[in-house]
This record gives C-alpha cells, sequence and structure tokens, in this order.
C-alpha cells in the first residue's frame, strides 16, 4: 500500500519542478527554509519524508512561500514509493543519509526516470558504487546525478573549476600542484556527516572496500588513465591498530610549509580531493594530465600553531582510527552528534569559511582562488549550497553532459554565479610575481 499522495501527471509535464527529500532532519530543514526563501516564484516544490507529519509540522515553520508547497510521505526502504518520487518531479534534492545504507535506489530510480538529482554525501564508497552501477543509465536517460553538493565538496570542487578556466582563459596553460588551504573555519560537522564516517568505517571492513578509499583516484571514471600509486596496491590493514595510526600518520603529517606555516590534514580532503579528481576526468582532464591536487589546514605561524595542528592531527587520527572498531566506535558514539542534531540559529550565524586554492600552471604562472562564506560550513553553509545546486538543475542552462557527476562537472561555473548571489565571495586572481615559462 502506498502512502505516496501525488497529484496526476501528463506525459509532457511532471508534478514538481523540485521535491525535497529528507526536509524534517536538521538540514534538510535548513534546506527547506532556503529554498523557500529564495526560490523563483512558480517553481513548483515540494517537501517528502519518511512521517508526513513531521514534514508538515517543519512546514509550519518556513517562511510564507511553503505554505502551499505539498507533502509526500515516502519510506527510503520502499522501491515502488522512491520510483514513484522519482518519476513526480524533473530534481530531487534529498539529505537522507548515511546513502550507502538509504541512497542507492532512489539514485537508481532518478537514472532511470530522467530526473536530475543531488546530494550531501562524502561517502566514497557510495559515490563509487554510485558509479559503477548507474553512470551508463543516467546517461541513456539524460540523467544528472550529482554527488557531493555541499561544504562536501561545493567549494573545493567549483573553486578548482574556476581556477583552471580562468588560467586557460588567460592563456596560463594548465594546472600542475594544486593545493587547497583551509584559512580559517568555525562551525561543526552534523550527525549526519558523523553516521557517514561511521557507516564507511564498518564497509571498510572489507578489503576491496578499504583499497578503493585508500587509491586517491578511486573515483575516476577511468582508472587506468589515472597515475598509479602504492597507496592502491593493497587495501588497508585493519587488524592492528598500531597499524591503521601509522599508516593515517604517513599520509597526512603535520609539517610546516617554506614560508612557515604549519599545515596539519583536513578532516574532508579523504573525499574531496577524489571528487576534484574525478570532475577533472570527466571533463577530459581539461586541468591537464599533469594535474595533482591536496588539500590542508593552514594553522598560521604563531608559536601556538604547531601544538594546534597536532592536537588537530590526533584528534582526527582518533576518530578516524576509533571509527574502525566497534568497541572504540561505541565509546564515540556517546559524545559525536547524533543524525538530527545540530547548533542553535545563533550559534550558526557565527560559522564562517575561508578557502584558498592556489595552483601554478604549465606556464609557471601562479593563481590563487578565494571562497568564503559567513555561513556555518556544516549547516546553514551547507544548506544554501545545497538549495542553489537543486535551483540549478531544475531552472538553468547547464552543460550537456549526463551520468554519475560532480557539482562542476555537472552545474559548473554558473553554481558560483548563483552562490555570489547568495554573499559567498569567489574570486580568482593570477598572483603577482608570476613567471611565464619559456615557451621554447
Amino acid at each position: 500500500m502506498t502512502h505516496l499522495d501525488l497529484p496526476a501527471m501528463t506525459a509532457a509535464e511532471r508534478a514538481y519542478d523540485l521535491v525535497l527529500f529528507g526536509a524534517s532532519g536538521f538540514v534538510g530543514t535548513l534546506t527547506a527554509g532556503e529554498l523557500a526563501a529564495k526560490a523563483p516564484d512558480g517553481v513548483r516544490i515540494a517537501l517528502a519524508g519518511r512521517s508526513r507529519a513531521k514534514v508538515e509540522a517543519v512546514r509550519t515553520t518556513l517562511p510564507a512561500a511553503a505554505s502551499h508547497w505539498p507533502v509526500i510521505e515516502v519510506d527510503a526502504g520502499d522501491p515502488e514509493q522512491v520510483r514513484a518520487l522519482a518519476e513526480s518531479t524533473k530534481v530531487v534534492v534529498t539529505t537522507v543519509g548515511p546513502y550507502a545504507r538509504y541512497g542507492l535506489p532512489l539514485v537508481a530510480a532518478c537514472a532511470e526516470a530522467g530526473t536530475q538529482y543531488a546530494d550531501l554525501t562524502g561517502e566514497v564508497l557510495f559515490v563509487r558504487e554510485s558509479a559503477d552501477s548507474f553512470h551508463a543509465v543516467a546517461r541513456e536517460h539524460g540523467a544528472k546525478i550529482v554527488h557531493a553538493c555541499g561544504f562536501d565538496s561545493i567549494p573545493s570542487d567549483i573553486g578548482t573549476l574556476e581556477l583552471a578556466e580562468t588560467a586557460a582563459a588567460n592563456g596560463d596553460g594548465e594546472l600542475t600542484e594544486t593545493t587547497l588551504y583551509v584559512r580559517g573555519m568555525r562551525g561543526g560537522f552534523s550527525g549526519g556527516t558523523i553516521d557517514s564516517m561511521r557507516q564507511q568505517a564498518i564497509d571498510m571492513a572489507d578489503a576491496a572496500n578499504s583499497r578503493i578509499v585508500a587509491d586517491p583516484y578511486g573515483l575516476s571514471p577511468d582508472r587506468s588513465a589515472e597515475p598509479s600509486s602504492s597507496r592502491s596496491a593493497a587495501p588497508t590493514k585493519i587488524g592492528n591498530p598500531l597499524d591503521l595510526v601509522r599508516g593515517l600518520a604517513k599520509q597526512a603529517p603535520v609539517r610546516r610549509s617554506p614560508d612557515g606555516h604549519w599545515l596539519a590534514p583536513f578532516v574532508m580532503a579523504s573525499f574531496n580531493t577524489r571528487i576534484v579528481r574525478r570532475s577533472n576526468a570527466l571533463l577530459g582532464h581539461a586541468y591537464g594530465r599533469g594535474f595533482r591536487y591536496a588539500e590542508v589546514m593552514d594553522f598560521g605561524t604563531s608559536l601556538k600553531a604547531p601544538v594546534l595542528a597536532t592536537g588537530m592531527t590526533a584528534g582526527l587520527l582518533g576518530v578516524a582510527g576509533g571509527m574502525r572498531f566497534p568497541a572504540t566506535r561505541a565509546v564515540l558514539d556517546r559524545v559525536l552528534p547524533k543524525p538530527g542534531e545540530g547548533p542553535s540559529p545563533e550559534a550558526q550565524e557565527k560559522g564562517r569559511f575561508r578557502m584558498e586554492i592556489e595552483s601554478t600552471t604549465t606556464s609557471g604562472a601562479r593563481y590563487r582562488t578565494v571562497f568564503a562564506a559567513k555561513a556555518d560550513p556544516g549547516y546553514s553553509g551547507t544548506a544554501i549550497m545545497l538549495s542553489q545546486a537543486g535551483l540549478a538543475l531544475a531552472l538553468d542552462d547547464l552543460p550537456d553532459r549526463a551520468g554519475v557527476l560532480t557539482p562542476a562537472s555537472a552545474i559548473g561555473r554558473g553554481l558560483a554565479d548563483r552562490l555570489r548571489a547568495q554573499g559567498f565571495r569567489i574570486e580568482t586572481t593570477r598572483v603577482a610575481g608570476s613567471a611565464r615559462a619559456d615557451a621554447s
């Protein structure tokens, strides 16, 4: 028996332009608020979730524009309901995770129905399975399946696209060594993000899964065309906790840059870097065959900087290692945020982030892209990014490309323009003192 209450559709027109699935979750509620405040008049939006009562309660808290939005009751575990949802709309935006647990049936339904799709996943294994199983189907039916449309990984992905296209337009060639520096960040990671990390840690008990996560090019659409990697040659050892910590420490050490800044690993780099590399491959290696990409946190040059960098790294290693083992995972579950939890509006208003992506091109020119916003990265900022990605998929003239994609390959620089209109700073400059390589 279906719980869907969908208007009748004609062959030429779907019932909705956009459906937000997971509207009663914490980030889902924030995204609903963004859509209600920012969507143009006439865009047909519906809210969906497992509990009609909860979604209706959320709707009462939204701006007046949402008062007439239909509410749809959908169980992510019911294939028929998921299929009907995908067929009812041009675009599905989903915050229902962990995506490895709940997301693939919706990806499949959207790919088969030719429905555009956007999510917030930060799960390498989910994106890999989505691409392996549904890229060809989505291409056949004209569906853009767009993963990673929040803080994971729009600043990284769209920022690098801006950098590469600006350098190319200026005649400065392709990108080579490229690094994203997190210069400042205030805000938290949602309980849903933590739950996704937990699920992936469990799945990595399988050696094949561990090998995929460890491979820097594990999300490439053509792995054979990418550089070889010693880290992808063998699965990460998980039997000995000490081996795990040593391996993580080797991959992400605290270090001092040539200009004296203390750098530490960025917690989201293991996912973001793979999305950016997938974009390069999907775009025909437009960033360059010699493109190399990394992400780090910059703690500055003060006397306390190495202490802060070391403390952050120790905490990251502790959480990453602890998630891999049932006993320590149970301890972390008691203290880390739960799905559906998040900070107060007052705390979110204090959120901010600033990232700088720097690269040297094949001509010797140096470029920098600043990607910054006065918004909580994991909550209000992510809601802005996801809602604008969804509206772009519904309304904008986008690149003629379908399949399991990334924000850069599916939407492109138009998404940067949308975010600038929301107060984001996205700015690319040629760094003074850049030297062009000798043309000979």
